[in-house]
């Protein structure tokens, strides 16, 4: 892939999950099926940033998995992955609070991510 078909996508982050990913032990990013992200695929890189201030971190896209909805999710990727310091239960509750049912609707996405070179 060249530098000219490379795609970064900014995305914000919150903090507790900014760090983690910085850390390298974040490997699994959930989202919602949102249009802007559809096209997400390997090879992307997305900069993560804590809304509100000039903190980035860079990550390369490794793989782009959708489930039909986030207990499926977190089944099927294994809660370790995307938060090693949360249950399985704490993770879905914290997850729904920030995406109410209406958006869960749309899917979930599992990307799993590396930390750029």
């Amino acid at each position: 892939m060249t530098d000219a078909t490379v795609r970064v996508r900014e995305l914000n982050l919150y903090r507790q999950y900014f760090d983690l990913v910085a850390a390298g032990v974040k490997t699994i990013e959930v989202r919602v099926r949102y249009p802007h992200l559809v096209d997400l695929a390997a090879g992307d890189t997305i900069r993560f940033r804590i809304k509100g201030t000039d903190e980035t971190c860079e990550v390369q896209v490794v793989r782009v998995t959708e489930y039909a909805e986030f207990e499926a999710l977190l089944d099927g990727e294994g809660a370790s992955n995307i938060n090693p310091t949360a249950t399985r239960d704490e993770q879905l509750s914290n997850i729904r609070a920030i995406y109410p049912p209406d958006k869960e609707a749309l899917g979930a996405l599992a990307i799993e991510v590396q930390l750029a070179d």
